[in-house]
């Protein structure tokens, strides 16, 4: 008897020998890419709030108040969707992919919606949360889903796919959200993703068919709510450490810190735990997730601080600033599509090892990269930076998907997903942090004026001594930055170089 839909029928969340059986006809084939236009769309809503909010964020501030809350904005929609990836991928292998999905999409639209309806900044902030809380179940689980309906020759060129869609998120986000705000009023910049997300979450109901065979669970609640409080207070620091007083900044180090190792036990003793601790002795699931983190790190320095320089050191204008670094993005799209395709026809780690080269030579050209040398050396550094998220991040998640049986690959996927979170956030702290011990150590009685560097009426001010002082002191900060790319880089590709050398997703069965 055929299902209408593909169906994934799943043993036992307890049983390792799980897996994933997807029926394969013409018919069956159709819907199948019809869940993978859902999960794409679903995968975009979540990836372009992210960007969409930026350019809305003036107008906002104009008509709300509250500018000591800017940073805020971004902040805990970053944080609450950190926090809460590890437990919807536990929950995705317990109660199956679908109840999970629309849990993490119904409040990631209803967050969306009281967001265009926020009165003031307090009320935009706590409705960013509940986004993120939301966002947080949308990216892993659709790439879940994903990797239950398709083999592992399939999931490369189909996560190649989803992994574009980052980068097209980057790029059309800030433009979308520019258009929106400027024709229409910034409240729907949240709500225009309010019927893409109903569609995604109809089409999954639709073309889905999961079967699950029941068993009692023990949910794991004491392990989620440590988990949640140990990376919430840790990812804290990282996002807003430098703006919070030292006292809050240590004391939530010190509870992060004592959360985690409190996690950890408690983690080694419980029977079902949130955070399986034995995916962690897979070679595969550690090299990707901290290859993952390594290289999210290395993508938010570059994404925060290239523009800084081209319009610092370089002079130019925001736009300028802006096309440098889409050209990051596009690159992006393509070299996951091509990883994609490429790792099927010979390895995860030649084609890993190709993207951490990307990353190590486009490290080297920021690190060279001069005010003389101007907008298409820092355009060259950008392009070929894309070209190495796009080859690192697709085999990432396609050998750790590839690794892990049905009633594990959602905390495997969404351990990927966290530690880039937990990158990124890593990478803007330390990045900027180098940036600004740099200036401070050399001149810190003009850090006030770097601002004014920044744009460019304000530029015209300074006179040109001042101008050439300015500019010269955030060339050295943002070159000292990129060594720090360079060295990331380097571990980058010494984790791939530890992948087992033949492995493909040619060779390898659907789990």
């Amino acid at each position: 008897m055929l299902s209408d839909g593909p169906t994934v029928r799943h043993a036992a969340a307890g049983r390792q020998n799980a897996s994933a059986d997807v029926i394969r006809t013409p018919h069956v084939a159709a819907r199948r890419s019809l869940v993978l236009a859902a999960c794409i769309m679903a995968t975009f809503m979540a990836a372009v709030e992210s960007t969409i909010v930026a350019t809305a964020m003036p107008t906002i501030i104009a008509e709300l108040g509250g500018f000591s809350l800017f940073s805020w904005v971004f902040a805990v929609y970053l944080l609450t969707q950190a926090v809460s990836i590890p437990v919807y991928g536990r929950l995705a292998d317990i109660y199956g992919r679908k109840r999970v999905f629309y849990a993490g999409a119904g409040l990631f639209l209803i967050g969306s919606t009281l967001c265009g309806f926020a009165p003031n900044m307090v009320w935009l902030v706590l409705f960013r949360a509940l986004q993120g809380f939301g966002a947080g179940g949308v990216q892993p689980i659709a790439m879940t889903i994903c990797g239950d309906i398709y083999t592992p020759s399939e999931r490369a060129r189909v996560q190649g796919l989803i992994s574009s869609v980052f980068g097209v998120a980057a790029v059309t986000g800030p433009s979308l959200g520019a258009f929106l705000v400027e024709h229409v009023g910034w409240r729907t910049v949240f709500w225009v993703n309010l019927p893409v997300g109903a569609v995604a979450v109809l089409m999954i109901s639709l073309f889905l068919h999961e079967r699950i065979e029941s068993r009692a669970h023990q949910v794991d609640y004491v392990g989620s709510l440590l988990m949640m409080l140990a990376i919430g207070a840790l990812m804290l620091v990282l996002v807003q450490g430098s703006s919070l007083p030292s006292g809050i900044a240590w004391a939530a180090a010190a509870a992060g810190l004592l959360g985690l190792a409190t996690l950890v036990v408690h983690e080694a003793r419980t029977r079902e735990p949130m955070l399986p601790l034995e995916l962690w002795r897979e070679r595969v699931i550690v090299i990707g997730s901290l290859g993952g983190g390594l290289a999210g790190a290395i993508m938010m320095g570059v994404s925060a601080f290239l523009p800084t320089y081209v319009q610092g050191a370089l002079g130019r204008s925001p736009l300028t600033a802006g096309l440098v670094l889409g050209c990051m993005s596009v690159t992006w799209a393509f070299a996951s599509i091509f990883g994609g395709r490429f790792m099927v026809r010979t390895t995860y780690r030649l084609t890993a090892t190709l993207g951490a080269l990307s990353l190590l030579l486009a490290s080297v050209v920021l690190v060279l990269l001069t005010p003389e040398r101007g907008v298409p050396w820092a355009t060259a550094g950008s392009l070929v930076m894309g070209v190495g998220m796009g080859l690192c991040n697709t085999a990432f998640i396609v050998s750790i998907q590839a690794a892990v049986p049905w009633a594990k690959r959602g905390a495997a996927t969404s351990s990927c997903l966290f530690l880039r979170f937990i990158g990124q956030a890593l990478g803007a702290a330390s990045f900027g942090a180098v940036l600004n011990a740099t200036i401070q150590h050399r001149a810190p009685e003009v850090v006030g004026l770097v601002n004014r560097l920044l744009e460019p009426t304000s530029r015209q001010t300074l006179d040109a001594a001042t101008q050439a002082r300015l500019t010269g002191l955030v060339s050295s900060g943002l070159h000292n930055a990129y060594w720090l790319a360079v060295a990331m880089s380097v571990l980058t590709l010494v984790l791939v170089l530890r992948l087992p050398a033949r492995l493909s997703p040619s060779q390898q069965t659907l789990r």
